[in-house]
């Protein structure tokens, strides 16, 4: 992969070398998951469908292998308690001292522009006091057009941004509009770094329309 998409890497050193920390950027396409290992000298845990690890015959055990390597945890997203699993897990990444990557926007998205955030990495970063750095993934559109088919060459940018506290809020992490505030604060910070045009909807939402 570096030999074929040559990432550039910027602000990387903003990545705590120890602790818990929230990696929190824009989802354009598949590949942005495996990018994201790449350039961290720390592991990088993040949430997968579990479909990507219960596949049968020899494409399911190297699918399996695959993603477990990179550092996904599987996870039963449809179901009606998905998101609680889904924010759970991530509680106790973080508890443990580990790096978590999350894309707030809950979905891929559809046309290349920034979408508005969920508000579960507000609650990961109240619930743990892990600080947040914001990332932006720049080209990996281009080289997996609808994130789908195989990827073309072409250069990836990897841009991180400082860390973001948000200490003052401690004990908050209930309160929607706290939760509204610091998951805007974050996706403005991904925003400035990918230089998106933000939308004040949900992917997914788009996605249906």
């Amino acid at each position: 992969m570096r030999l074929m998409f040559r990432p550039q890497v910027e602000g990387i050193e903003r990545v705590p070398g120890s602790g818990p920390v929230i990696l929190a950027g824009n989802h354009l396409t598949f590949m942005d998951s495996m990018f994201l290992p790449l350039v961290c000298d720390r592991q990088v845990f993040f949430i997968g469908k579990d479909e990507y690890v219960t596949g049968r015959g020899l494409k399911g055990r190297l699918m399996a292998w695959f993603f477990t390597g990179v550092g996904m945890i599987p996870v039963d997203r449809d179901g009606g308690r998905g998101g609680v699993a889904a924010l759970m897990t991530g509680r106790r990444v973080l508890e443990e001292g580990k790096v978590f990557g999350i894309y707030p926007e809950g979905t891929r998205s559809p046309d290349g522009r920034l979408y508005r955030g969920r508000t579960g990495i507000a609650r990961l970063a109240l619930m743990t006091g892990a600080p947040v750095v914001p990332f932006a993934m720049i080209g990996t559109d281009r080289i997996q057009p609808g994130g789908k088919g195989l990827p073309r060459p072409g250069r990836v940018t990897v841009r991180f941004g400082e860390p973001l506290h948000f200490e003052r809020y401690e004990g908050m992490d209930r309160d929607r509009y706290v939760l509204r505030a610091v998951t805007d604060e974050v996706m403005s910070e991904v925003m400035r770094l990918s230089g998106q045009e933000y939308v004040d909807m949900y992917a997914t939402k788009a996605k249906a329309a």
